[in-house]
């Protein structure tokens, strides 16, 4: 599992920030998580493949979190792209995307798929046979959501050496991956733990930004890989946390703890702010795996 950071700042676009913005890749899919302005660009820089983004999820429609997405699809269509993008966001934002086409006579030439979310509650809006895709719902100014990407368990691990002991033809392979006892032809009965090793176990992503303090979320969350949260502010201004419905390092460092999470990347910071180091060190005071994003930044896990 591979996360690149785009974008990891708040509010207005800067000459060495940009807003929010991330990809993440998960078994063989390249997800596109909020698309702030910039976002072309610095997946260009990053050297992410245009057309192998197939997905993109919005959080929610405030313009640090959506308004570089008119541009990225403009931009598929230049490029000539004939494969179908999806994309997820609360309703309205396929009213804002096509209205602009609309005016500037720019229809694309690839099908476009909106899938308008309105459930106030988790839902899967994307399954496949590989990863789910789960809304999670964040308390925010406007209606918003997370979204929890999580691997399906794979395949058990077939060991070569034990099954050719037994000179078990290439045909059962298949069946002895997916769990199953071999029974030889003098009817011995070869348990699968003799020939294969448990998968590898799943990873798991969850987003959360932008959203308040709120602990409806830590069971959706439980034990994830990687929890990615806000964190807009610092101790020294958590007084304005709640009316803006954001959350502070310690806040974040407090629903990773709670949830038992591997590892928590902060990002999302004001950019009152001028060194990210500071984020780390109060959220360290509750939660001791802590990571900062920032742009560019890559994280493997």
């Amino acid at each position: 599992m591979k996360l690149t950071i785009l974008g990891c700042y708040s509010a207005t676009p800067r000459t060495f920030t940009n807003p929010t913005s991330q990809v993440l890749e998960i078994n063989n899919h390249i997800f596109l998580i909020d698309c702030g302005e910039g976002t072309q660009v610095a997946l260009r820089r990053n050297k992410v493949k245009f057309s192998r983004i197939k997905h993109i999820f919005i959080s929610h429609l405030h313009g640090d979190h959506f308004f570089g997405l008119i541009g990225l699809v403009s931009t598929f269509r230049l490029l000539g792209r004939d494969t179908p993008l999806h994309i997820y966001g609360p309703q309205g934002i396929k009213e804002a995307i096509t209205l602009q086409l609309k005016l500037s006579n720019s229809w694309t030439d690839f099908p476009l798929h909106f899938h308008e979310l309105t459930h106030t509650g988790p839902e899967i809006i994307f399954e496949d046979e590989k990863v789910t895709v789960q809304t999670i719902p964040l308390q925010h100014r406007v209606y918003c959501n997370g979204f929890l990407f999580r691997e399906k368990p794979g395949e058990r691990q077939l060991v070569l050496s034990k099954v050719q002991n037994y000179d078990i033809d290439i045909a059962y392979y298949r069946s002895i991956k997916k769990g199953k006892d071999v029974v030889l032809e003098n009817g011995e009965v070869i348990p699968n733990s003799e020939l294969t090793l448990d998968p590898r176990p799943v990873k798991s992503y969850a987003f959360c930004s932008d959203t308040r303090y709120d602990e409806a979320k830590i069971e959706q969350i439980k034990e994830v890989t990687v929890l990615y949260h806000e964190s807009t502010f610092l101790e020294s201004h958590k007084h304005l946390c709640a009316k803006t419905g954001h959350s502070s390092a310690i806040e974040a460092a407090t629903i990773a703890q709670k949830a038992n999470v591997g590892t928590l990347i902060l990002g999302h910071y004001s950019t009152r702010y001028e060194n990210i180091e500071i984020f780390k060190d109060e959220a360290n005071t509750v939660f001791d795996h802590v990571e900062v994003a920032d742009d560019g930044k890559v994280f493997e896990f």
